[in-house]
């Protein structure tokens, strides 16, 4: 087929990437780009905007220079027989191949109607819960992964006492017992508390949150940070949606001819179920994937990056590898006070309180790799 218009929804991450690949690959056809907004890279919303104002703009993405037609609306329907997409202005846009970039949305635990939630997904969201920041003396975050304990850091950072309540022990799901038990030493050593369970937002306006056994823990911001759902909504029951997003194989494809998915709206195959691997990284390989996919390239990019990185409590930790490891690892760099970079195995190196860069973690990562012995 040849490929003249390619039509992206979604222009973060992947849907950027997706057209600088297919630009840097000699691509000179036609790109349209769906999207309201410019696009947002989202992890330094809550490592870097939610400290300081003059980080904003430093999160939008820059699509000048791509020879994009960029229409700033929503799509809000798919023909996939007649290949169409249709924007929010009724306007039908077809393709010789679409991107299904849309991203995800905030996952939200009020009731409906009931107001005051904060969540983190967008750069409004952050300047929002900024400023709500800037005077709060007592702040609960609900959910203890990697972005609740980002938001928890922030908020302590701006003096307010930090409760993170999960049903969870925080990061454990995501880092295995070692690596989360010893962020969550540090996150309590700067003063950030924690409870295990499960919680009802309490009251209207938000002001605590109630918790199973009937106690309710009062606080002027409620941020819920309980993961996100695929933005599916506009694909309608095409085939290519599933219960956990836009199923793709390892060239970016989905069910529907024609159709590509990348970055956080996407699910794989592995060990025979459909997972969501929301992470900056896969965004990234995901937009190379489908960029060769779509040109008849060879792919050189695996669907799925495992690597991963985060900051808590002024804890640097950088992972290359499958997470969450078991056991103890093998201290390859001794920094000092549990600092250093870590192996288990040849499964993952982390770097945790240095920094360190990813492309030597994975080296170090292939070098054990390859001093394994053969099986």
């Amino acid at each position: 087929m040849s490929v003249r218009h390619v039509v992206v929804v979604g222009g973060s991450t992947a849907g950027a990437t997706t057209m600088r690949e297919l630009r840097g690959r000699g691509y000179e056809g036609r790109i349209t780009l769906l999207d309201p907004e410019d696009g947002t890279n989202r992890p330094p919303l809550s490592k870097a905007v939610l400290a300081d104002p003059g980080n904003d703009a430093t999160v939008g993405m820059d699509h000048r220079g791509l020879d994009v037609e960029h229409v700033r609306g929503a799509a809000v329907g798919l023909d996939p027989s007649a290949r169409v997409v249709i924007a929010e202005d009724g306007e039908r846009h077809h393709y010789d191949a679409l991107v299904v970039a849309s991203g995800a949305r905030a996952r939200r635990i009020a009731a409906p109607g009931q107001r005051g939630e904060a969540v983190l997904r967008t750069l409004a969201d952050a300047r929002r819960l900024r400023e709500r920041l800037t005077t709060a003396a007592r702040v609960i975050v609900v959910g203890g992964g990697f972005l609740g304990m980002e938001v928890a850091t922030a908020a302590a950072r701006a003096g307010a006492e930090v409760t993170v309540v999960d049903v969870e022990a925080p990061l454990r799901r995501h880092l295995g017992p070692y690596l989360a038990d010893l962020l969550v030493a540090r996150a309590a050593a700067i003063g950030i508390g924690f409870r295990r369970s499960a919680v009802r937002l309490h009251a209207d306006p938000v002001s605590g949150v109630e918790l199973d056994d009937g106690t309710v823990l009062h606080a002027d911001v409620v941020v819920s940070c309980v993961g996100d759902l695929p933005e599916t909504g506009w694909l309608g029951t095409s085939a290519a949606v599933t219960a956990h997003g836009v199923l793709v194989d390892r060239a970016a494809r989905t069910a529907v001819p024609h159709v590509w998915g990348a970055g956080d709206v996407t699910c794989h195959a592995q060990g025979g179920s459909a997972r969501r691997r929301p992470f900056w990284a896969n965004a990234v390989t995901q937009g190379r994937v489908a960029a060769a996919s779509i040109l008849g390239l060879p792919i050189d990019a695996p669907i799925v990056d495992d690597y991963f990185w985060t900051d808590v409590a002024g804890t640097p930790l950088k992972a290359v590898g499958r997470l969450p490891p078991g056991g103890a690892p093998r201290v390859l760099e001794d920094a000092g006070g549990g600092d250093g970079v870590l192996a288990w195995g040849d499964e993952a190196v982390v770097a945790v309180g240095v920094r360190r860069p990813a492309p030597r973690l994975r080296r170090m990562l292939s070098e054990l790799g390859q001093q394994k012995p053969p099986a």
